[in-house]
């Protein structure tokens, strides 16, 4: 129990430093390594990534409030933005984890792995979609918040990679693109934790102190540990190449990626 709690704290410890580093999302770190210590847990295989996953989304519930604070402090969220994404994404997360209830683990497993590679090639290429249109009405905005919140539950993540794209797609400044992406990971990350909560409730073979599909020590653990760490990386963000490290990072989720499509 203490190296597997040793485990979460080194975990939430590395993904505070790369979030403040690289503004890299901590789904995409800490579902493949929880969905690793599960596995040395003993946990059920049938549910290790369902797990893995809606734990992910509730650590992103603790560290998003105090990200979304800092953005608002300097004025760059768009919240006219936000909350016409807002419906649209709560109900696209929900859908997402009643979508991945029905899944296997298996099957999860391999749609993690092809989304963390397309977002290995993102980064290490540094890709950036052109602006080439204004945001579009409330139709549109709905479709697009239910599509990013629906991915983002499947997957465990908070959207950012999928919210900045958009936002700069329709010609909102990249300062502001990121704040507003960092405000919509909140409902993403609380809709879709509440829906794995929920649709696992009462799934037999889930370990002591799970809520559903959250599993509450790895939970408390990664949360406090990245907060903490996250002032770390934003200072190591000034002294060290971050579009190096970027694309080394990219390496990494590539060989992630690899390894749970092809394991």
């Amino acid at each position: 129990m203490l190296a597997t709690l040793l485990s979460y704290l080194a975990l939430g410890a590395f993904v505070g430093v790369m979030a403040g580093l690289l503004g890299v999302g901590g789904g995409l770190i800490i579902v493949p390594v929880l969905a690793w210590i599960f596995r040395n847990q003993q946990v059920s295989a049938e549910i290790i990534m369902h797990l893995a996953i809606g734990t992910s989304l509730a650590t992103i519930v603790l560290t998003s409030i105090s990200s979304v604070r800092a953005h608002h402090r300097l004025g760059a969220v768009l919240w006219p933005i936000f909350w016409r994404l807002a419906p649209g994404i709560v109900i696209g997360a929900w859908a997402g984890a009643a979508v991945a209830h029905f899944l296997s683990s298996f099957v999860l497993q391999k749609v993690f792995a092809v989304f963390v590679l397309a977002m290995s090639a993102q980064m290490g290429f540094g890709a950036k979609p052109a602006p080439g249109r204004d945001l579009p009405g409330t139709v549109g905005m709905g479709a697009a918040g239910g599509l990013i919140g629906l991915v983002s539950a499947i997957v465990g993540i908070g959207g950012g990679s999928l919210t900045v794209p958009f936002l700069l797609w329709c010609n909102v400044l990249i300062r502001q693109a990121v704040a507003t992406s960092a405000a919509c990971g909140l409902p993403i990350a609380l809709a879709g934790s509440l829906g794995f909560m929920v649709t696992g409730w009462t799934i037999p073979d889930l370990p002591r102190w799970s809520f559903g599909y959250v599993y509450g020590p790895a939970l408390i653990s990664i949360a406090a540990v990245s907060m903490l760490f996250a002032p770390l990386g934003v200072k190591l963000a000034h002294t060290l190449p971050t579009e190096t490290l970027k694309r080394v990072f990219a390496v990494f989720l590539a060989l992630v990626g690899f390894k749970m499509l092809l394991g």
